[in-house]
């Protein structure tokens, strides 16, 4: 066949034949390299090259996909994808449409957690007939987390707002790395042996996939579901889920919430005893009032049975009396019942110790954080000193222990 016999295409044809041939031959591919010149457009879109040492191709994961991902990805970035392999027609450019897209190595963590999560489901450590109930009025509240985690002063912020009677004790251990499980299991360990909370939080913040692998451990959940104690869980942030967060009696959102589950508030406290109040005295109310025509009856009865209504008038006259006389009494007991618990309650106020010429040092550098030991006292930082009648900023010059 000669040249000017054949057919002759445009190159908007050519390009159609190459991606329809490619479409054909290719089925969904996983590719993994590295993510370079990546912009994430007004439309949603994302548009990026992957490479290695041998090479590169265009991407692009449309708005509907990259929805899915979870993080934003940037140059640099080692990922996997699961992608169609085609060809942008106007441009004659080879490229992948990006399906679903995740760092690199996660895939094989996340069938871990997976593997684990089934196992542990089906040994029936997630169910919730075995879930602890966590006490709605703690005596004390203890804090699993690392002392240098930005969670602990979230959790402390929010635990002295809603409820600064409640004693809490810190159990400080890794939450990130090898060694972070096992330190956790110790501090779970202590806290059981020593008996002085009622409840535990087990928080850190958020973080990628690996940075809360420690909570994915599997003797980790074994060892909190032998706890004899109730477990908060705060992990991370809201889209974050562990192993822990399955096994422990409660999951929070974030270590914020788990106090805010954990911690009953003060002045909702205060309203529930008032409702009390208010309900004992309707229903002692409503008790005299029945008793008081329940006598007028009896009254009644008599004054027409029996043939001295004058003695009778008498006798009743007594009989409310004695009447008045026993419910005087009892509202006196239920006086002296409502200043003492007024009196309890006034006790845990901490204005009252200040008062008594107590007061509260706080380290201004750490968040007003409650210095609690002399080796918390150093040379140089502010101090801020809580007296009954105002405060007072300080700076130390010497310190003696």
């Amino acid at each position: 066949m000669s040249e000017i016999s054949r057919e002759v295409l445009t190159v908007g044809d050519l390009n159609r034949a190459i991606a329809a041939s490619l479409e054909e031959r290719f089925d969904t591919v996983l590719v993994s390299g590295e993510i370079s010149n990546f912009k994430a457009y007004d439309s949603g879109h994302w548009y990026f090259s992957l490479k290695d040492e041998e090479g590169q191709i265009k991407c692009v994961m449309f708005r509907g996909r990259n929805g899915q991902v979870g993080f934003m990805p940037q140059s640099g970035d080692l990922v996997e994808v699961s992608a169609n392999l085609g060809m942008y027609v106007p441009r004659g450019d080879i490229q992948l449409t990006i399906q679903s897209l995740r760092r690199a190595g996660v895939g094989g963590l996340y069938e871990a957690f997976l593997k684990l999560k089934a196992k542990l489901a089906k040994e029936g450590l997630f169910d919730a007939e075995r879930k602890r109930e966590i006490p709605s009025h703690p005596r004390s509240i203890g804090i699993i987390t690392s002392p240098q985690a930005a969670a602990l002063k979230d959790v402390l912020s929010t635990l002295a707002r809603r409820a600064p009677h409640i004693p809490i004790v810190i159990y400080p251990t890794l939450v990130q790395g090898p060694d972070a499980p096992a330190g956790i299991i110790a501090a779970l360990k202590a806290a059981e042996k020593e008996k002085a909370v009622d409840v535990i939080l087990l928080v850190r913040g958020g973080g990628s996939i690996e940075d809360l692998w420690a909570f994915n451990d599997e003797q980790l959940a074994y060892a909190m579901a032998q706890s004899s104690i109730p477990i908060v869980s705060g992990v991370g942030h809201e889209t974050d889920v562990t192993i822990a967060d399955f096994v422990a009696d409660l999951r929070a959102p974030t270590p914020t919430g788990a106090a805010e589950l954990a911690a009953p508030r003060k002045d909702q406290m205060l309203q529930e005893l008032e409702a009390i109040k208010q309900a004992m005295l309707q229903r002692v109310r409503q008790r005299v009032e029945r008793e008081a025509q329940t006598l007028d009856q009896l009254a009644l009865r008599l004054s027409h049975a029996l043939p001295n209504p004058e003695r009778m008038r008498e006798q009743i006259t007594n009989w409310q009396l004695r009447l008045g006389q026993a419910w005087s009494v009892r509202m006196d007991s239920w006086k002296r019942n409502q200043v003492h618990f007024q009196s309890q309650l006034e006790m845990l106020n901490p204005q009252r110790t200040l008062e008594r010429g107590y007061a509260v040092i706080l380290n201004v550098a750490e968040g007003l954080h409650a210095v609690r030991e002399p080796g918390e006292l150093t040379v140089g930082p502010e101090y801020e000193i809580r007296l009954a009648k105002g405060n007072a900023s300080v700076k130390l010059s010497d310190v003696k222990t």
